[in-house]
């Protein structure tokens, strides 16, 4: 899918016209003939068109003749149908002097936010700053999806409390596989923007060089990838403390069902005593021998008296013994 969005008056609006300088060009899922299209009036290299289609590239920035190819990983919520909720997959950037393109091989909440909803000062003729408030989003968006792990964390650890059930424990494994994934990608998107901030203060090298000069940045962006910075040192840091805290917490759980089965074998094999007793005085007067109380017409009713008296102080003492 090919999208084209203008800024007019401080509005972000889809337009038909490709060719419009200061445009953003979304690139989602797209054909052939899509890329082709944006390559022929961009004059942007098919290798960074079609790099981040690719869903296990890496994350990285590269420029080369006036174009800046930056990929990030960004989280998505999983369909019902996969067992791990949340992943991550690459988004690709691509600036050169008169457009700013985005490519990506599936629809996903960072394009959904930055073109329904109105963000402050977003305008698509200013690259750099739309490249910082993607990045400063895609962090945002890492802090919320692990608020709602969580969330769910606490959901699953009241359930197994009472669970004697591997589910809980399993749904435990996928959200730490989740934290493992943001992990990962958000270190790899940490290095991009720290490499940003590198080519602005230290321009040691050609690459560094050529990427300034295509990423122009002003005080107020340098204060902005700053923060993007902060915020996605932040959403590490709260991955990593989800991340300790699952793994403690699948250990014990895992202790905890176990005990909860020992509990329930406990009860039961109590129960089972407890029932036994008049199965075996019913078996000691169904002897055919000479037996107490055979010729008293209340002989029944004494047994089961004898049973079930019998029966009752056996489970008082056990429920003493807090065996129930």
């Amino acid at each position: 899918m090919l999208r084209v969005f203008l800024s007019v008056d401080d509005d972000l609006t889809q337009i038909e016209d490709i060719q419009s300088k200061g445009t953003w060009i979304s690139l989602v899922n797209p054909l052939d003939g899509e890329l082709e299209k944006v390559h022929e009036v961009t004059g942007v290299d098919p290798d960074f068109l079609k790099a981040p289609l690719d869903p296990e590239e890496r994350s990285r920035i590269e420029s080369d003749e006036g174009q800046v190819l930056i990929i990030i990983n960004v989280p998505i919520m999983q369909n019902g149908g996969s067992t791990v909720l949340y992943d991550t997959i690459p988004f690709g950037i691509i600036i050169t002097n008169d457009h700013f393109i985005t490519v990506c091989h599936r629809q996903n909440p960072l394009l959904d936010e930055l073109a329904e909803t109105k963000l402050r000062g977003l305008n698509t003729k200013k690259r750099t700053r739309l490249l910082l408030q993607l990045l400063f989003k895609t962090a945002t968006l890492y802090l919320k999806y692990l608020r709602q792990i969580d969330k769910q964390t606490d959901e699953i650890e009241n359930q197994l409390h009472r669970s004697m059930k591997n589910e809980e424990l399993i749904k435990l494994l996928n959200l730490e596989k989740s934290l493992v994934y943001f992990n990962t990608s958000l270190r790899s998107n940490e290095y991009v923007m720290e490499k940003l901030l590198r080519s602005r203060l230290v321009k040691v090298d050609s690459e560094a060089i050529k990427t300034a000069q295509v990423l122009q940045m002003y005080p107020d962006d340098e204060e902005l990838l700053e923060d993007v910075i902060i915020e996605n040192k932040q959403a590490m840091e709260m991955c990593q403390i989800h991340s300790d805290i699952m793994s403690g917490m699948m250990d014990a759980f895992a202790s905890v069902i176990s005990n909860n089965v020992n509990i329930v074998m406990k009860f039961l094999t109590s129960v089972t005593i407890v029932l036994s007793i008049p199965t075996m005085v019913s078996s000691f007067f169904g002897m055919n021998v000479p037996l107490p109380f055979a010729k008293t017409p209340f002989a029944f009713a004494i047994i089961m008296l004898i049973s079930f008296g019998i029966s009752g102080t056996v489970a008082y003492l056990m429920a003493r013994r807090k065996m129930f």
